[in-house]
């Protein structure tokens, strides 16, 4: 049987439509995916793999813009506590958090083991390169084709997709921030054609460059990741906690579909 995101069962939470699957098994899907789109060469159009957490929800719920560009992903997975919270009320739990700093190691060594290809797009070019530095420190035999800063433009749109196509990567980490790594995945979704995965991922560069640190397990535990950070980086996200956290709380209540 071939692997593909419709084996899982989907709930809505938050408005958004979450993947029910563990770490291990979006490992596998996204390796099933990459094989597949290697015998289909062009003729593949990339899976759209997102994340739903606390701001991606708030910010769902006051743009329809980037609420419409969500409902487009293949695969939106869950990579808050809260969003695993509210699904409990659903027919479907989510077995557990899928938090993309976590699972990109999942993903690297699934990877290294069957020769994937990664390209690296996002953040500042110091931060990329530390992060990519990092990775091939801790994953020696992980092929990375190529990696790129994430302060260009829109119109640099086609020259970054023909470098990723040249590149030939099996899976695109593209970490510009939400909405606009969201966007800037649909935008060029058919420029990039014959690319298995395209998948957004925040902030992980700075965790893997040793910018920032992981809180605490029973902090993760406890969905309280984002009073470490904030706690960490005041001037920085306390305002953006205080103003999303409310309204985020607000929509997985609201916005969650009860068994």
């Amino acid at each position: 049987m071939v692997i593909s995101e419709m084996n899982y069962p989907r709930v809505t939470v938050g408005g958004f439509s979450t993947i029910s699957c563990t770490r291990a098994e979006l490992a596998e899907l996204m390796l099933a995916n990459c094989l597949e789109a290697r015998k289909e060469g062009d003729a593949w159009l990339p899976k759209l793999v997102f994340s739903s957490n606390g701001q991606g929800v708030a910010l769902g719920g006051r743009s329809p813009q980037f609420m419409d560009v969500m409902s487009q992903a293949d695969i939106v997975h869950a990579d808050g506590m809260p969003v695993v919270f509210a699904s409990k009320r659903t027919e479907a739990p989510l077995p557990e958090r899928i938090s993309t700093t976590d699972f990109f190691h999942d993903a690297a060594r699934i990877a290294e083991a069957n020769g994937l290809r990664f390209f690296m797009f996002g953040a500042t070019e110091q931060q990329n390169a530390a992060a990519v530095k990092a990775i091939r420190s801790a994953y020696p035999n992980l092929n990375i084709v190529g990696h790129y800063h994430g302060y260009v433009a829109e119109s640099q749109d086609e020259e970054i997709c023909q470098l990723i196509r040249q590149s030939k990567p099996d899976v695109v980490w593209i970490a510009l921030g939400k909405p606009r790594q969201e966007e800037w995945c649909l935008r060029n979704r058919e420029r990039l054609s014959g690319v298995p995965w395209l998948k957004t991922c925040g902030g992980l560069y700075a965790f893997l460059a040793g910018d920032v640190r992981r809180a605490p397990q029973w902090m993760q535990r406890l969905g309280l990741e984002w009073l470490y950070r904030m706690l960490e980086d005041p001037k920085r996200l306390v305002w953006r906690y205080l103003t999303t956290n409310p309204y985020s709380l607000y929509r997985l209540l609201r916005y969650t579909q009860r068994r």
